[in-house]
């Protein structure tokens, strides 16, 4: 069928056409936002679960429903090799530019003047001093380039959201892959919204990241388990996944055939961006007007090679030999998670040995520790790819 018609993209952070099962954490933060504009506050969210289940894309549509009702948005990526001063600071300037206006308020100029002085904390060199086009000298503000983060963060925070709900908004600081912020950024981000919940600032976050996120947090902050609203993103169950599957075809007037829908979601196990992948090979192959068993055939088939090559492969290739070794002794377990100390048997090792080699695959994002003393895979279908590897 046409390829340009292709309703499918798999994809990070990519929405779908359908973006199913996830009805729940969007109304949850519409509430927040109507919450905090009417002065009754509402709990940051924490989104968290294995890579590819769709938090960027909640993350994604959290923003649009932020900016749509007229509030600052300042969307961040950590583990990029850049602070989270520098990413927090860059990601507003856009919108504060935006506001900045001759007529501008009091509070507009306050903000506009914190983020020239949060600007300097980082650029040592002066070069990229911001004006936002407006003489800024008289303003009063300021102060967020002491160099200690919790205290110019909360400063720059604070003065936003208050020019933002001068605006009729509020600031929301959405955060992906947040498990890879340093310590102290995680705990001045937690202090922040602490402070901000206390005080009533017009101030909501939404941090994204691996199932290791919610312990990093309580580690940065022992308030944090009640700091957040936690949200744990899950694959689709069987009649979600069902509809994330057949409906962007609804929309081109394609059916899939029971047998042909029922070997892409049985190949796909639920995990939303298997369902985008095999969907998009299977539709390419299919000659129309329906797609039927042969077509999904040739489709996973396709599909798997797709995800061999790019999406495993660029994990496989991230550990180094030695971790290699450890990640084939938990693949005999599969997906469903190994004993670290049964992994260090196959190795024919003591399992404190091996405590290094464990830290350095969490650090890389390729296993995780869903409970103490148990490994497992951070993507669905690691285990069968590693079985399909030549050993060395």
């Amino acid at each position: 069928m046409d390829e340009v018609r292709n309703p499918y993209s798999p994809g990070a952070g990519r929405p779908p056409v359908a973006l199913v099962g996830r009805d729940r954490q969007r109304r949850a933060w519409q509430v927040a936002l109507q919450r905090i504009e009417g002065g009754r506050g509402a709990q940051p969210v924490v989104l968290y679960g294995l890579p590819g289940v769709g938090k960027t894309v909640l993350l994604g549509e959290f923003a649009k429903e932020a900016r749509r009702r007229g509030w600052v948005v300042a969307t961040v990526e950590a583990g990029v090799g850049k602070s989270l001063r520098e990413l927090l600071g860059e990601a507003l300037h856009g919108p504060l530019s935006d506001l900045a206006r001759p007529s501008a308020g009091v509070r507009l100029l306050r903000a506009l003047k914190t983020a020239t002085s949060f600007k300097a904390s980082y650029e040592s060199s002066g070069s990229g001093t911001w004006s936002f086009g407006l003489d800024l000298s008289d303003v009063s503000g300021g102060g967020a380039d002491t160099g200690v983060l919790e205290t110019d963060l909360s400063k720059l925070l604070r003065d936003v959201a208050a020019a933002a709900a001068e605006e009729g908004g509020g600031l929301a600081v959405l955060v992906d892959e947040a498990q890879d912020l340093g310590r102290d950024e995680l705990t001045a981000l937690c202090s922040s919204v602490h402070v901000a919940g206390q005080e009533g600032w017009h101030l909501t976050t939404a941090l994204a990241g691996l199932p290791s996120l919610p312990r990093e947090l309580a580690e940065a902050k022992s308030y944090a388990e009640r700091l957040f609203d936690y949200s744990r993103i899950e694959h689709l169950d069987p009649v979600l996944a069902e509809e994330a599957l057949a409906a962007p075809a609804r929309e081109e007037s394609v059916a899939w055939e029971p047998q042909a829908s029922a070997l892409v979601l049985g190949e796909a196990a639920g995990y939303p961006y298997f369902i985008q992948q095999f969907g998009q090979d299977t539709w390419n192959h299919a000659a129309g007007p329906s797609i039927g068993l042969d077509d999904a055939r040739v489709g996973v088939v396709a599909g798997r090679a797709t995800l061999d090559s790019g999406f495993f492969r660029a994990r496989w290739d991230r550990a180094t030999r030695g971790e290699q070794q450890y990640l084939r002794a938990m693949a005999v377990d599969g997906d469903a998670g190994s004993p670290s100390g049964e992994v260090a048997s196959r190795l024919g090792k003591r399992n404190s040995s091996l405590g290094p080699v464990r830290a350095k695959l969490i650090e890389k994002g390729l296993v995780y520790a869903p409970e103490h003393g148990v490994v497992a895979f951070t993507v669905p279908g690691m285990a069968a790819f590693i079985a399909r590897q030549p050993e060395p």
